[in-house]
C-alpha cells in the first residue's frame, strides 16, 4: 500500500471582523473575561451573501493551485461541514459543479469539529488502497447562521471560515502515518443544534481536555514514534486552555503549537487546516516534519493524525 499525504492546502476567512467589545453592548461579558477563559480577541464573520459553498471553493482553488492540480484531475471532493447551504444538496455537489471537477465523486462528512481529520483519514483509505489518485478535502462553516448571539456563552466563541487540502500519493516514509478516530454518543446532547446552536460548556470542556490529549499521544504511538519525535501540534482552535492541555500531554515548547483561535474563534472543521496554512507561511511546518492535528466536536466524536509533512 502507498503512502498518501498533502499536496496542497489553501484557506479562506474573510468578512466583518467582530472584536470581544461589540458583545459588551448586548451581553453581559466583557473582553477580559472573554480574553481569560477562551483566548479569543476578535472573530470573522463571512458576510450575509456568502455560504458555505462559496467559502469551500475559494479555499480549494487556492488549495488546488498550491498542489499545481486541475480540478479535472480530481477523482472524490469530501466536504467536512454542520452548516451546509441546504440540507440537500450537499456542499460538496455544489462546489464538485462551481469547480470544474466532472471527474469527482462527492460527499460531505457531518463530524463537526473533528471533521476535516475525519476528511483526511477518509481519503487516505482511498489513496492508500489505489482506488483514487487526488483527493480534495475541505473543512468549512458558516456557524454566525446557527449561533445565538443572546447566548453568552457560545455567541462568543465562533467564526466563519474554510480550509482545503488536496491529497494524493507521496514518497515512502511521508504523509498519513496514523489516525484515529472516535465517538461517544453519550455525551451527543452536549453540543447540538436545536434550533440554534446549544453547549454544555463544562461536560464539553471536561471531555476535550482529556480526548485531545489522548488523541495526540495514541497517533504517535500508532505511528511507531514517541512525543519526543514531535515537531509540531495543530489542534482543534476551541479554547486556548484545551488546547495547553493538548500540548503539555505532548511536553511540546509554546512555540511547537499553532495558535489562532485569538485571531478567528472556533470555526469547526475549519479550524485546522486554516492554522496549518498560517503556519506554512510563518516557516513554523517544515518539510519532514512530523504534525500532529488533532480534534473534537459535537456527538460527541474526536479525530487525531500523524502526519510527515512533505510529498
Amino acid at each position: 500500500m502507498r503512502n498518501a499525504g498533502i499536496w496542497g492546502i489553501g484557506s479562506f476567512i474573510e468578512g466583518r471582523e467582530i472584536a470581544n467589545t461589540e458583545f459588551e453592548k448586548t451581553l453581559d461579558t466583557s473582553d477580559e473575561w472573554i480574553r481569560s477563559r477562551t483566548g479569543i480577541e476578535r472573530r470573522v464573520f463571512a458576510e450575509e451573501e456568502v455560504n458555505t459553498s462559496d467559502m469551500s471553493y475559494y479555499a480549494a482553488v487556492e488549495a488546488l493551485k498550491d498542489a499545481e492540480l486541475d480540478a479535472s484531475e480530481l477523482d472524490l471532493i469530501l466536504v467536512a461541514t454542520v452548516t451546509p447551504d441546504y440540507p440537500f444538496p450537499s456542499v460538496s455537489s455544489l462546489l464538485q459543479d462551481r469547480l470544474g471537477a466532472e471527474n469527482a465523486a462527492a460527499m460531505d462528512i457531518s463530524a463537526a469539529c473533528a471533521g476535516f481529520i475525519y476528511g483526511l483519514a477518509t481519503a487516505d483509505q482511498f489513496i492508500k488502497s489505489g482506488t483514487y489518485e487526488h483527493v480534495l478535502v475541505i473543512g468549512a462553516e458558516k456557524l454566525s447562521k446557527v449561533v445565538d448571539m443572546n447566548d453568552r456563552n457560545t455567541a462568543v466563541l465562533f467564526g466563519d471560515g474554510a480550509g482545503a487540502a488536496v491529497m494524493g500519493p507521496v514518497a515512502e516514509g511521508k504523509g498519513m502515518l496514523a489516525f484515529e478516530l472516535g465517538s461517544d454518543g453519550s455525551g451527543a446532547m452536549h453540543i447540538r443544534q436545536d434550533p440554534k446552536l446549544i453547549m454544555n460548556g463544562r461536560e464539553v470542556f471536561k471531555f476535550a481536555v482529556r480526548q485531545m490529549g489522548e488523541s495526540s499521544l495514541n497517533v504517535v504511538e500508532k505511528a511507531g514514534l514517541t512525543k519526543d519525535d514531535v515537531d509540531f501540534l495543530v489542534p482543534h482552535q476551541a479554547n486556548i486552555r484545551i488546547m495547553e492541555a493538548a500540548r503539555e500531554r505532548l511536553d511540546l515548547p509554546k512555540e511547537k503549537m499553532a495558535v489562532t483561535v485569538n485571531k478567528y474563534g472556533n470555526t469547526s472543521s475549519s479550524s485546522i487546516p486554516i492554522a496549518v496554512v498560517e503556519e506554512l507561511k510563518n516557516g513554523k511546518i517544515k518539510d519532514g516534519d512530523l504534525v500532529v492535528m488533532v480534534g473534537f466536536g459535537s456527538g460527541l466524536v474526536w479525530g487525531g493524525a500523524a502526519i510527515r509533512w512533505g510529498r
